[in-house]
């Protein structure tokens, strides 16, 4: 499971090194094996291969005649890239990925449980400042008993 946000510096071609603590797990699950795509929230997601497929599955299964449906597949799987972490366990992002999540040399790597958001610095601090705002009594059906 990932968990946890960690600042991190983009190098010049665009490479981000994954902190030890999440390589083992990336190995075991994937062999090193991602697909790193855009989210509407302007940051990219980072799931595992296997993780990936079921996902990609599922958009991929609605009608792209609906165009809502259509806009989802554009979005999630026509941006969707492979990639391999290298042996020092860097991992290529894309210039293309790093426009659309307007990512420059820091960036935020966050665990998501079962995959990764990637955001950009001032991004990331934006999210965090809305979620401190956010108004508690009005949390998403499900989680108003959450015992934290």
């Amino acid at each position: 499971m990932f968990q946890g946000a960690v600042a991190l510096n983009l190098d010049a071609k665009g490479r981000l090194a994954v902190p030890t603590r999440f390589r083992a797990e990336i190995d075991e699950v994937c062999k090193g094996a991602v697909i790193v795509t855009v989210h509407p929230h302007r940051c990219l997601l980072i799931y595992p291969e296997p993780v990936w497929g079921p996902i990609r599955d599922e958009v991929l299964a609605r009608s792209s005649l609906d165009e809502a449906s259509a806009k989802v597949r554009r979005l999630f799987v026509g941006n969707a890239n492979p990639e391999q972490l290298d042996s020092a366990g860097r991992l290529l992002v894309a210039p293309e990925l790093r426009m659309r999540a307007q990512l420059d040399k820091k960036v935020w790597l966050v665990g998501q449980g079962d995959h990764f958001e990637l955001w950009s610095d001032v991004r990331w601090e934006q999210q965090q400042e809305e979620s401190f705002a956010m108004d508690l009594s009005q949390l998403p059906p499900g989680l108003e008993k959450l015992r934290l």
